[in-house]
């Protein structure tokens, strides 16, 4: 019996012991709840940010970065190979078209010229000579011919001669047979001179045709040095301003080297760049948003180049306004590209409180409460988010990071 009541008892205790830590946990729980409600559900106006819904036209755009470049640059090089002897304009000035940038030591080019004239000389005087030789050949062929006719003249007429003699009887067929002989000979030789006169004759055409040739080519190469040297005298060939000048005087600049660049800042263009991930995007035509400070100004698309450098695409922006005062040579500026346009709809400044997501936990406040509400996104962009339901224009909305109260369903507002 002493047992019985023993284990009764330590029973009682035993369940006594697990209501009180039950009843403890609860309370703890409690205790938590209401501090986090105390605690994590109140919010001072100053801490966060709000904006007012309202409706209007939203693009959505893809980021891109740019550069301003003047639209108009003319690029001067060397023409020939020289040394930097003076330069006459600093980068940064005003220049008029003619108007001289700097100049180049010519020496060495103006020699080569005049030993290209004297080798030119030379040449026209080997064709004089040609052209000397070959008429006295034509010279030389007809006398020879004459002479020749001559001998077979006389030849003829000796075997005529012969042959009246033979028929006389005061010759002999030997006498005939002889003078026929000669007069065959002379005509081979007549026919053999004709033949090595007129190969002589082709021979020195071809070389005359060569020589003439070659003194054609060499005048149009002391014609383009010629032109080389008057470029020489480095000058523009518009007006506007000297962006960049080589000043390393006495330099040794070759052919085709930049030596200055002079640009026309009366009119600007936009060297953008953007992610290859975006190239099937980007279109020819496609409305483009420059951001300069806080400045949005507009343009086009009218140039896509077709290599991707460093996993980057290339293109080009022409301004709507090329001529804006806020546009500098080599500007870095922010670059949106307008992918889709919707018109008359709800909109929200765009804030931390967004995160590109189809359906975003926003806090809508209403008599001194944020509440929780989850609404659903159209187009956005780096200034607002289109907002589809569960918000009116004119609702206010909270646009801080609210990631701390996922599990608040309404917020205290204090003042």
């Amino acid at each position: 019996m002493d047992r019985s009541i023993e284990q009764q008892v330590s029973s009682a205790k035993k369940k006594k012991t697990i209501t009180y830590a039950v009843i403890g946990s609860i309370l703890f729980a409690a205790a938590v709840m209401l501090l986090r409600f105390a605690f994590g559900s109140t919010l001072h106006r100053s801490e966060f940010t709000t904006a007012v819904v309202r409706r209007g036209d939203i693009e959505n755009t893809i980021n891109a970065s740019g550069e301003v470049l003047p639209e108009f640059e003319e690029v001067i090089s060397s023409p020939i190979a020289a040394s930097i002897q003076k330069v006459l304009m600093d980068a940064g000035s005003a220049i008029k078209a003619g108007q001289s940038i700097l100049t180049l030591d010519k020496s060495a080019a103006q020699t080569e010229y005049e030993t290209l004239k004297f080798q030119l000389e030379s040449k026209q005087n080997d064709i004089r000579k040609i052209k000397l030789e070959l008429d006295k050949s034509f010279y030389d062929i007809k006398s020879n011919n004459d002479i020749k006719q001559l001998r077979i003249n006389s030849l003829k007429a000796t075997v005529e001669n012969a042959k009246r003699l033979l028929k006389a009887g005061g010759g002999t067929r030997e006498d005939v047979e002889q003078a026929e002989l000669d007069l065959k000979v002379a005509g081979l030789e007549k026919k053999q001179l004709e033949n090595e006169i007129s190969n002589k004759q082709q021979t020195m055409r071809l070389q005359m045709k060569e020589a003439e040739i070659a003194a054609h080519m060499q005048s149009i190469e002391i014609s383009e040095l010629s032109r080389k040297l008057k470029q020489a005298d480095i000058s523009a060939g518009r007006s506007g301003v000297v962006t960049w000048v080589n000043k390393n005087i006495g330099a040794a600049v070759l052919p085709g080297e930049v030596i200055a660049r002079i640009a026309d800042l009366s009119s600007f263009k936009i060297k953008g760049t953007l992610s290859d991930n975006y190239a099937d995007q980007l279109k020819n035509g496609m409305t483009a948003i420059i951001r300069i400070n806080e400045t949005q100004l507009r343009g086009k698309v009218v140039n896509i180049y077709p290599a991707v450098q460093n996993g980057t695409v290339s293109f080009d922006i022409h301004p709507d306004d090329g001529n804006s005062k806020l546009y500098r040579p080599n500007l870095k500026v922010e670059v949106f590209l307008v992918t889709d346009k919707h018109n008359n709809v709800l909109l929200i400044d765009n804030g931390p409180a967004f995160k590109g997501r189809e359906n975003e936990t926003i806090y809508v406040v209403r008599d001194g409460l944020a509440k929780k509400t989850l609404v659903k996104t159209g187009l956005s962009n780096f200034d607002v988010v289109e907002l589809k339901d569960k918000v009116n224009a004119g609702d206010v909305i909270i646009t801080s990071d609210m990631s701390n109260f996922t599990n608040s369903k309404e917020i205290k507002i204090k003042p």
